[in-house]
């Protein structure tokens, strides 16, 4: 069966791409192994589908090449997204720092994309495997479902991450196959887990929440940070991990609101602490860090050494949780072998790769998605 546009993967960027060729009136199918499109969307943002961000732009992606995303995410900005959202009557709100967020659920934004390809007559189909993927003239797919010729392929399969939803290294192994280039693909978005020497003492702290500023390499976030069985989660574990290197520490402000805690008195330091920290949390810090006496008993050096820890508290880790827990998968399809305006193989015409496969990763907080959206709306144009 032939068509001129075949999209691997039907998940935010690969739908978004279909829709966005269909527009222009190409004959696009949507290939996806699923028993049904959307399943990471579905499961995003608490299933309220954190959509965008308003403040998305390159500065808040990583990449070995920081400038490739510019063109795509100018082409198809956050107030782009919205306005779709907005003509589907879709509510949504700002949770925080520039996040938009379904009202409801996030099966909307899936109706909204599936509506959409079914406007421009985008044919999706599910539960169909690739077999192969070459190029003897046009593109040849033999499937679980039989044989497709396709004048341009897009793959937008996705990474490593969430492999219970389906996700799996397609994506990594037909770039190979073509002859382009893979960075460094590792876990990001990940929880960070213990040391030995630590777990005891933090571990039974699991289920804690505190407020934080966590810095490395010149990069810092201030959300909040959770305490698990294992390791260190939160909003702002999330995103440093994605900086973070085995063998590293982190240095973490623990009062980043200021406040001058401890002060001379007959509390203890975790009598005060506990004013401002869970008191789990007051009592297992202190014990390892601040003098076993009344603050007033304190030396000047004391007082002054458990402020600078209290600022600038390093922490190392043994590892990440891995792909099973991570929100992204950092690195991809070398951006050095595609074309930042059509994200199409500088050495293979017609072959496109979008989304989380290209190295091209945004913090947490709906960037994802908006890499998503730009990526799939870039090689849509140009398909």
């Amino acid at each position: 069966m032939d068509h001129e546009v075949v999209v691997l993967g039907g998940g935010a960027a690969g739908l978004f791409c279909a829709l966005t060729a269909g527009r222009r009136g190409r004959r696009v199918l949507v290939l996806e192994h699923n028993d049904r499109v959307g399943k990471k969307i579905r499961i995003s943002g608490g299933g309220r589908c954190n959509f965008t961000n308003l403040h998305a732009s390159p500065s808040n992606y990583l990449s070995s090449n920081p400038g490739f995303c510019r063109s795509a995410l100018a082409r198809w900005t956050p107030a782009d997204f919205l306005a779709l959202v907005e003509s589907h009557g879709i509510r949504w709100h700002e949770k925080k720092l520039g996040q938009l967020f379904c009202d409801t659920s996030s099966r909307e934004i899936i109706s909204l994309l599936l509506e959409e390809c079914a406007r421009a007559r985008v044919e999706v189909r599910c539960g169909v495997r690739i077999h192969e993927v070459t190029r003897p003239g046009k593109f040849l797919l033999r499937t679980s479902r039989g044989e497709i010729t396709a004048d341009a392929v897009v793959v937008a399969t996705g990474g490593l991450s969430f492999a219970k939803l389906g996700a799996g290294d397609l994506g990594y192994r037909l770039a190979g196959q073509f002859g382009l280039r893979l960075t460094e693909i590792r876990p990001g978005l990940v929880p960070l887990t213990y040391r030995d020497a630590d777990r005891g003492v933090l571990g039974p702290l699991s289920g804690v929440s505190l407020p934080v500023c966590v810095q490395h390499h010149g990069q810092s976030f201030e959300e909040a940070m959770l305490f698990t069985h294992r390791g260190l989660s939160g909003p702002a574990i999330l995103q440093i991990s994605s900086y973070w290197r085995e063998g590293e520490a982190l240095s973490f402000d623990l009062l980043p609101a200021g406040g001058d805690v401890p002060v001379p008195g007959r509390e203890s330091a975790a009598a005060q602490l506990a004013k401002v920290w869970p008191r789990r949390f007051a009592d297992a810090w202190c014990s390892r860090h601040a003098p076993p006496k009344p603050v007033a008993q304190w030396t000047a050096n004391e007082r002054n050494h458990v402020r600078q820890i209290l600022h600038r508290w390093p922490m190392e880790f043994s590892g990440t949780e891995g792909y099973p827990k991570a929100e992204v998968t950092l690195g991809g399809v070398d951006t050095r072998d595609l074309s930042s305006k059509t994200m199409e193989a500088r050495s293979v015409p017609g072959l496109h790769f979008i989304g989380e496969v290209v190295d091209v990763t945004g913090w947490l907080g709906g960037y994802n998605f908006q890499w998503a959206w730009a990526s799939g709306h870039a090689a849509g144009l140009a398909v």
